[in-house]
């Protein structure tokens, strides 16, 4: 093994060179000025030997007698083709490859775009996106977007969970600027903790994800880019108020401390104290709340010497008190007096990214991740206890480069992860350690016209998983114009945190069980899991307006899961797989700029999801085997201003029935039918822009009053055998409204 990680290790830095060929290609202009063009493709027609320019317009790459037809292209400038018959220096010039008078060129970002040029299924949403709800932290951020589906966990903590391909959270990568953050004790209210104006954009990859970023994804990765000290506001202030109660403030003050250094300080803190039952269950619709949200972020670029640095520091105090009406935390506490939880949480961490591009060699770079992290969370259910203290340490080094030109590009490095987690469960203690040291290697192929792929392979070993090998693929091919037809295949592997990821359990009556021993985690085996999945993206022009078609197909099979089974009404039992478990999702989506400033998207999604319980195959509960889902967006605009007006956003979701877990060993009056009802929901905003710094808002979810008569079951005897508050399908609180406005100096 260890020859294995030096090669990986040592790969790029191998040559295959002989004689050598140099030279300089500069730009042809009628002002006699000597300009290098830096970046170039030189490469010998037909071979993959070539190189690319470096900051002075020069290279050199191997030469055999053999070769003798010498291309050179660039971005905007006419390809030549030479004819070489000796090693000698070249000296050529590039033509522009059109001469244009002056032009205005007007248009519109899209805040949701995919790409038809990368190998990996990639959708970036923009934080004007974001914009379009009632986005206040990350959980809400996907309101939009349909490849994400957004729901609660459970009927009091008020928790949202995010699935996609069908996958609930903790099979997706989370991360935070490429640096895992929402895993471990974070997994179950992680998304809350980031705000939603703190994200300057998301990157939403289907399928497996790369190499570069760990073994641990399986469905997929979202990454959140944070604003940045340098480009983001000097001030900005979002104040936001809810007829649930939610008041928020997020506060961002940013300076320049000098060419090279820049500060921003990022303030979040929310508020909810007043009581609300609208179902007069005697339950909190929706938990009491406190969080202190606080970020100061560091950014360092000398672009002279190719350095770019970020340091982030962050605290956050969240407190959440959920349960009945009645219920009064300071006398009532772990008694049978009223049913009452909290969760308090405690987080701290520092996190540095550090850049490096050789200036010489501008296809060299050197990347370096380093975070620490400590997560405390102290929290009752009722009679259940639930804390775990996470300290997590993460490390990577990235190194880029090319091999022969441009168009083989690689990444190499090695990374390291330590985990300390210290849980009090079922009245147990429960610790344990996970180290992982890994190398890895990407290879990225791009033949600048139809094919693009990126394969990647990395060898991990870790203390309780053993030694193990992760490969992943992604291959993207354009048959014609405007198309992009995609394939993936990987592979993943991760330890289940079972406490943290399935804290619903504790808002129940039922007896908890884990039904194997032999394993390192809890007794339990660890997950793994292999993706595949197949895309196509088409672009095309409706009634002379610019549309596209997107259809995926993944599937996620496992070799082995940590099965959450819930078919027994009085038990929830956790045990490895024995048979089949698997995710396929199909998605069709339609883009569409119907006229100028209204765009419409709307989608279709399918889900088969079915694992072998103990009792049998079955569809895993609450997830819809249909969903429709559309959005409709409109600005003004006047020619006087460059800004728009107005602002309206309009989005539907449709549910259809979705499987409930066995409730038929329950008494006759606790007992549910087989299937939820459908759901259909309607969320409007509109947005009032009076000036470039200032804009007011005002929005719903849930305009159509939709909501779920009886979230939770046994709710008049919560200390009976009977409670439960995980069969959730819909709206509980009903239609939510809400205001605030945004202020900013430039």
């Amino acid at each position: 093994m260890k020859h294995f990680i030096y090669i990986i290790l040592l790969f790029p830095l191998l040559s295959l060179s002989q004689d050598k060929i140099e030279g300089v290609i500069l730009e042809a202009n009628t002002n006699n000025e000597t300009i290098p063009l830096a970046g170039a493709n030189v490469f010998w027609l037909d071979t993959s030997v070539g190189a690319v320019t470096d900051i002075d317009g020069k290279f050199n790459l191997a030469y055999q007698s053999s070769y003798t037809k010498l291309v050179i292209s660039y971005v905007g400038y006419t390809t030549d083709t030479l004819t070489v018959t000796s090693s000698k220096y070249i000296k050529h010039y590039l033509n522009p490859s059109s001469e244009l008078g002056e032009i205005t060129v007007t248009g519109r970002k899209q805040t949701s775009a995919k790409s038809y040029l990368n190998a990996q299924n990639i959708t970036t949403v923009s934080s004007a996106e974001l914009l379009k709800a009632a986005c206040c932290n990350l959980s809400e951020s996907f309101e939009t977007n349909p490849s994400i589906d957004v729901n609660f966990s459970d009927a009091v903590t008020g928790t949202r969970q995010i699935k996609m391909l069908g996958l609930t959270s903790k099979y997706i990568l989370i991360t935070t600027e490429n640096i895992p953050s929402i895993r471990g004790a974070s997994q179950a209210y992680g998304l809350s903790f980031i705000p939603g104006t703190w994200v300057e954009s998301i990157q939403i990859t289907k399928g497996a994800g790369s190499v570069v970023n760990g073994f641990e994804s399986i469905a997929g990765q979202i990454n959140a880019e944070l604003q940045k000290p340098s480009s983001d506001d000097k001030l900005f202030v979002n104040l936001y108020g809810s007829v649930n109660g939610r008041l928020e403030l997020n506060t961002h003050i940013n300076t320049k401390v000098s060419d090279k250094w820049s500060t921003g300080l990022y303030l979040h803190g929310n508020l909810r104290d007043k009581t609300f039952d609208k179902n007069d269950d005697g339950f909190l619709d929706v938990p009491l709340k406190k969080q202190i949200n606080v970020m100061n972020r560091w950014q360092y670029t000398n672009p002279e010497k190719g350095l770019v640095s970020f340091i982030n520091v962050r605290y956050l105090n969240d407190n959440n008190q959920a349960g009945q009406v009645s219920f009064d935390p300071d006398t009532d506490r772990l008694t049978t007096n009223a049913w009452g939880s909290e969760i308090d949480t405690e987080r701290f961490e520092i996190s540095t990214k550090f850049g490096y591009v050789n200036p010489e060699v501008p296809w060299q770079s050197l990347g370096v991740q380093l975070a620490y992290s400590h997560h405390s969370q102290n929290s009752y259910f009722g009679l259940n206890t639930y804390d775990i203290n996470h300290n997590s340490v993460y490390s990577n080094v990235i190194y880029n480069s090319i091999i022969s030109d441009s168009r083989h590009k690689i990444k190499t490095g090695l990374g390291f992860t330590y985990d300390h987690y210290d849980e009090f469960a079922l009245n147990t203690e429960f610790e344990r350690s996970e180290r992982s040291a890994g190398a890895f290697f990407e290879y990225a192929y791009d033949d600048l016209d139809k094919l693009t792929l990126t394969a990647g392979l990395r060898f991990d070993t870790h203390n309780l998983l053993g030694e193990f090998i992760t490969p992943r693929l992604h291959v993207r091919f354009t048959p014609w114009e405007k198309s992009a037809l995609r394939a993936s295949i990987g592979r993943g592997k991760r330890s289940a945190n079972i406490f943290a990821e399935n804290q619903s359990i504790f808002a129940t009556s039922r007896a908890i069980s884990i039904l194997n021993t032999s394993g390192n985690i809890y007794g339990l085996d660890p997950e793994i899991a292999w993706n595949y999945g197949i895309s196509y993206l088409q672009g095309f022009n409706l009634f002379g307006r610019k549309a596209d078609v997107i259809l995926d197909f993944y599937r996620t099979d496992f070799k082995n899961q940590v099965v959450v089974d819930w078919e027994n009404p009085q038990q929830v039992n956790f045990y490895n797989l024995e048979g089949d478990s698997y995710a396929n999702s199909f998605q069709i989506e339609l883009n569409y700029n119907v006229f100028e400033h209204f765009d419409f998207r709307t989608a279709y999604k399918y889900y088969d999801v079915k694992t072998d319980y103990i009792s049998g195959k079955l569809s895993k509960p609450l997830i819809p085997k249909h969903r429709l889902f559309a959005n409709a967006s409109y600005e003004t605009h006047t020619e006087e201003d460059e800004f728009a007006k107005w602002k309206f956003d309009v989005t539907y979701n449709w549910l259809s029935e979705q499987r409930f877990a066995s409730t038929t060993s329950n008494p006759v009056e606790f007992q549910l039918p087989s299937e939820s009802p459908t759901v259909g929901t309607l969320n409007a905003q509109v947005t009032k822009v009076f000036s470039p710094k200032f804009e007011v808002y005002l929005g719903g979810e849930n305009i159509t009053n939709v909501r779920q008569s009886n979230p939770i079951l046994g709710a008049d005897d919560p200390f009976g055998p009977n409670f439960d508050t995980t069969f959730v399908y819909g709206p509980i609180f009903g239609s939510m409204y809400y205001a605030g406005l945004r202020f900013k100096i430039k």
